[in-house]
């Protein structure tokens, strides 16, 4: 009895020394850019959607409360994620990727798939409406980089070694436009192909498959009336503002009277129900009106500082040999920094309207959850970069 109970005491203490020195550790400046952008995003919530909660429910914080119980969650389930080890993930990825496809299938299925302005990508849960969309395109990035991790020396080599990993994804971006969702499937071929560029695919056959998929994305972005129009207001919303330019001439119009430092909080006279989707698609706009060019500097460098701090997380992971941890971190990163880079861009009129949030800012349960579980994935990767002997070893 005497000689267990040392053994009893002395292992939680070696367990709880390195927890508690990676917990301390996690990335700092990461940590505090997420919560800054978080913290924006629930205030621009609050404020621009305040006209369009007091017409629908006749509550003016009704959306900020939804986004406020969206984070709770959001948060638990992050929490929950980052327990798990990473080795988990690598071993389940190729399920995961096979629940994400039937996720996308059963979405299509009338009565189970939720139909909102002529687009099923919905799944009514009652208290949330799952996007599909948003946990599959989770998994199959999880699902390429197992495939790169087990399957390098044959991706980097040969063509099928390249095409049998962007089948299910191909499979995926299928479905995605049968709901129709361009935007994400857009998305996940963009990160699929830098994730497969970074695992060392050969750039003859890469460049070749680029091609052949921008080319069959680009006829379906204007094979449909309604994608062309969408294409043609895009250049030029002024002209048919009463119509098909309406919402991209109200976000400019937005954006234009923010001027440098905005008309202050709150102020916004686009979220008035001039402009169409003021609190989810089109948020950005409603924040450079009321904070201007400066705010909107402030938000850039934000999603600059993740971006670079997630990048530098895959890195270390990678020259730990930790091969899997690095391209899932990569291709989660890309997804985030593309993403936000796409949603300012269509807010600024550089890119045709998509249906793409801005993420932990617009509000949304699907997307604001998987962002963070997706934030989880990443500081789970940069604490056990921590905890890596090696790493330690330098470190000290």
């Amino acid at each position: 009895m005497n000689l267990s109970l040392p053994r009893w005491n002395t292992q939680p203490q070696q367990l709880a020394l390195p927890l508690a020195r990676a917990q301390a550790g996690l990335d700092p400046l990461m940590c505090a850019a997420v919560t800054a952008v978080l913290c924006w995003g629930l205030v621009m919530v609050a404020s621009a959607s305040v006209a369009q909660a007091q017409k629908l429910t006749g509550e003016p914080f009704y959306f900020f409360y939804r986004q406020l119980a969206f984070t709770g969650i959001g948060g638990l389930l992050a929490w929950g994620v980052f327990l798990v080890p990473a080795h988990v993930w690598e071993r389940r990825s190729g399920w995961l990727a096979l629940g994400g496809l039937l996720l996308l299938a059963v979405v299509l299925i009338p009565g189970i798939g939720v139909k909102v302005n002529h687009a099923r990508r919905w799944i009514d849960l009652e208290f949330i409406r799952l996007q599909a969309s948003e946990p599959a395109r989770l998994a199959l990035i999880m699902y390429l980089a197992g495939y790169i991790v087990r399957r390098q020396g044959r991706l980097q080599n040969t063509l099928t070694g390249l095409l049998i990993p962007f089948l299910p994804v191909l499979l995926a971006g299928v479905l995605l436009l049968l709901e129709p969702d361009f935007g994400a499937t857009a998305i996940l071929i963009a990160v699929a192909f830098i994730m497969l560029f970074l695992g060392g695919a050969r750039l003859i056959y890469l460049a070749g498959l680029m091609l052949v998929a921008g080319g069959g994305l680009w006829a379906l972005a204007t094979a449909e009336a309604y994608r062309l129009r969408r294409l043609m207001n895009f250049t030029d919303p002024f002209a048919d503002m009463e119509n098909g330019g309406w919402q991209l001439a109200n976000s400019l119009i937005a954006i234009g009277r923010g001027e440098w430092l905005g008309v202050g909080l709150g102020n916004s006279l686009q979220k008035l129900l001039y402009l169409p989707e003021m609190h989810t698609d089109f948020i950005f706009a409603i924040l450079a009106e009321e904070f201007g060019l400066f705010g909107v500097l402030v938000l850039l460098a934000l999603f600059c500082v993740i971006v670079w701090r997630g990048f530098l997380i895959g890195a270390r992971a990678e020259a730990l040999g930790e091969r899997f941890k690095a391209y899932l971190v990569y291709g989660l990163t890309t997804w985030l920094g593309l993403q936000a880079l796409i949603n300012l861009a269509v807010n600024m009129g550089a890119l045709p309207t998509k249906g793409l949030t801005l993420p932990l800012v617009s509000y949304g349960g699907s997307s604001l959850i998987t962002v963070m579980v997706l934030l989880a994935l990443i500081l789970r990767v940069d604490y056990e970069n921590r905890l890596n002997p090696e790493r330690q070893g330098k470190s000290s």
